[in-house]
């Protein structure tokens, strides 16, 4: 018994390592994370705490971590997808309040020259 307690903990670290030295790899892989990578991070390492704990209940630790950090990893990469989404449909909608502005400082520059040409006359 003992023996199956130590081998399911060893899995559970081994599991939970992993998960770590994957975000941390993904991480460095070239850039800043995006918002979808850091919610499928977070997911699958809170996913893998939660696992871990609930399979400790039941005598299994390893697979409790491996199904959580699965579900975790699911989950926190599409609320990471949704919230990505968002912030790019907010850049979007910032760029163009941009050129708009722009435009609006155009016309308006066109109207003051138009304004004192007509007062030369």
């Amino acid at each position: 018994m003992d023996f199956m307690r130590t081998a399911g903990t060893r899995m559970s670290g081994f599991v939970i390592g992993t998960a770590l030295i994957s975000v941390v790899v993904a991480g460095c892989a070239g850039g800043a994370l995006t918002t979808r990578e850091k919610g499928a991070g977070i997911g699958a390492l809170g996913g893998a705490t939660v696992g871990g704990l609930i399979g400790s209940a039941v005598h299994h630790p390893a697979i409790g971590a491996a199904i959580g950090t699965g579900l975790g990893l699911g989950a926190g990469a599409l609320i990471g997808d949704q919230l990505q989404g968002r912030e790019n449909q907010a850049a979007e909608q910032d760029e163009q309040i941009y050129q708009n502005q722009q435009e609006l400082q155009r016309q308006r520059d066109e109207l003051n020259a138009l304004k004192r040409k007509t007062e030369e006359y």
